[in-house]
């Protein structure tokens, strides 16, 4: 599974024109999942996600996490990240069948809401457009195979 973290200000993902999922302060997370993921995967990255401690205190060091400062999340499933280059057209044998990675994403997203935290998402499979002002920028990448 990998995650890419982006600390916001707000983000929001629009399908067919509408929008779908919109935060304020928080984190838009780009997701995807690898052939091999499974159930304790993702525990581990959500609990990961959720005690990041990356946004700043009073002396503007990173020491709040995502509870701390209210923040909210905005998910957005992102096959791509685990794309392979092996020419100039990006193989995706790494990546999770659709069918299969749909529900991962659908709980992945729960177990996030589990923590008490206002979760929004973008459409699995969708064709998305994603906005977003990042804070910082800080943007963190997490990915299974560095947590085992």
């Amino acid at each position: 599974m990998r995650v890419i973290v982006q600390r916001c200000k707000e983000a929001s993902v629009i399908v067919d024109d509408e929008i779908i999922g919109k935060i304020s302060k928080g984190y838009l997370i780009l997701v995807g999942f690898n052939i091999d993921d499974n159930e304790e995967i993702i525990k581990k990255i959500a609990k990961k996600i959720i005690n990041l401690r990356i946004f700043e205190d009073d002396d503007k060091k990173m020491n709040l996490d995502l509870n701390e400062v209210n923040g909210s999340i905005l998910s957005v499933s992102q096959f791509t990240l685990y794309a392979k280059l092996e020419g100039r057209r990006p193989s995706f044998s790494n990546a999770m069948p659709y069918a299969k990675a749909s529900k991962m994403y659908d709980l992945f997203n729960k177990t996030l809401k589990s923590y008490n935290v206002n979760v929004k998402t973008g459409k699995f499979g969708a064709d998305m457009k994603v906005s977003l002002i990042n804070d910082g920028p800080v943007t963190i990448i997490i990915d299974s195979e560095e947590l085992a």
